[in-house]
Order: C-alpha cells, then sequence, then structure tokens
C-alpha cells in the first residue's frame, strides 16, 4: 500500500511538472491534474492539500537534483579544496548542464511562484555545502576568514541574482566583465592568495587568468 501510495503521488507530481511547462503553473488548474493522471479529485487531495503543495513537492524533487550531485563533490576530500569549490560551483551552474531544462522552465513568467521558491531553496541550502570546504580550506591555509558561511551566503546570493538572466540583462562583454570583478572578490573575501581561483577557473575553460591582476 505504501508503495502504491508513492507511486500514485509521483505520477501526480510527473504530470504537474508536464503541465506546468506546457501552461505555466498560473494556468494549470487541478482538473487538469487530475485529468492528466486519470484520478478521482478526492484521490488527489488525499496526497496534496493544494495545487501550491504539489508545486512543493516538485521543488522538491529540482532540488535534489540541482544539489545532489553538489553535496557528492563537496564530501570527497580527496578532491584538492579549490578544485572541490570550482566543481560544485559548476554542478550547480544553474544556467546549464542536468539544470538547464528546470531553470528555463521556471523563468516563464506564469511560472513566477515557482521561481521565488527554488531562489529560495538555493539561497539556504547552497552556502551550508560551499561552507564545508571553505573551513577545510581554512585548515590548509589556503583560506583566511571568520565568516565562511556569511561570505559564502553573499557569493551565492549575488551570484544567482547578477547571473541570473531574469534579474539582471548583460551582454557577453558585461557578464565577462562582472565574472572578473566576482572571482576578484571572492578571493578577497576568502583571503585567498591573488589568483588562485582565476586560475583554477581557467584550468576547467571558464576564465582568462591572463586578464586578472
Amino acid at each position: 500500500m505504501r508503495k502504491e501510495a508513492e507511486e500514485r503521488k509521483n505520477e501526480i507530481i510527473d504530470a504537474a511538472d508536464e503541465l506546468f511547462s506546457q501552461k505555466g503553473y498560473d494556468g494549470t488548474s487541478t482538473n487538469d491534474i487530475i485529468e492528466k493522471v486519470g484520478i478521482a479529485r478526492g484521490t488527489l487531495y488525499h496526497h496534496f492539500k493544494s495545487k501550491e503543495d504539489i508545486m512543493d513537492a516538485l521543488i522538491e524533487r529540482y532540488s535534489d537534483r540541482l544539489l545532489g550531485a553538489a553535496q557528492e563533490i563537496a564530501a570527497d576530500k580527496r578532491i584538492p579544496v579549490v578544485e572541490r569549490l570550482i566543481r560544485v560551483v559548476m554542478a550547480l551552474n544553474l544556467s546549464g548542464g542536468s539544470s538547464k531544462e528546470i531553470m528555463e522552465h521556471i523563468h516563464k513568467p506564469q511560472n513566477a511562484l515557482m521561481h521565488q521558491k527554488i531562489q529560495k531553496v538555493i539561497f539556504n541550502k547552497v552556502p551550508p555545502i560551499l561552507t564545508e570546504i571553505i573551513r577545510d580550506g581554512i585548515e590548509q591555509g589556503l583560506f583566511n576568514t571568520s565568516f565562511p558561511y556569511e561570505c559564502m551566503e553573499m557569493i551565492v546570493i549575488y551570484a544567482t541574482t547578477v547571473f541570473d538572466g531574469d534579474m539582471v540583462t548583460l551582454t557577453e562583454e558585461e557578464r565577462s566583465s562582472r565574472m572578473l570583478a566576482f572571482i576578484c572578490n571572492v578571493e578577497r573575501l576568502l583571503g585567498a592568495e591573488s589568483g588562485s581561483l582565476m586560475d583554477t577557473l581557467k584550468a576547467f575553460g571558464m576564465g582568462d587568468a591572463s586578464n586578472h591582476e
């Protein structure tokens, strides 16, 4: 019974995911979801209190996909600290990779509430993942800051706001300039050696250390 209930719940989330993608959250009704799954209204409300409750379950699914790989990398202390930091950032790259479809989905105007909710998840769950790496870096003498969590919180909020295509419109030139300034200031916030993060970014094909001063 528990397995059947879980399967039914996932069917409802799957249907909502498809409908939200096609019609947007605002344009999808609970009737649409009920018809898509082929269930009675009572069955839907047995599993979810409301359409927003379904959306929250979908956001949780998205979050698991976005954060799962990053958490695994962050916990792997065999990877050097700076490389681990860059790999986590790459895993959390919200404009590409496995998360591209998710972010395109929630950036639609009709999915504004979904966007707001997933931003909240990012602001709350990403800094702790990065903080553990920074603490390892402090122990190894790579970083020097008394505020590792606060630094990561500032960095995540800035990055997800300025580099989010919905919030700030940037040309490629402006984006490159912002990225260079961002990395320079991250080094200063963390008390890292000048150029250390930029050099690692270059190794991953993500930056140009020759422009770094």
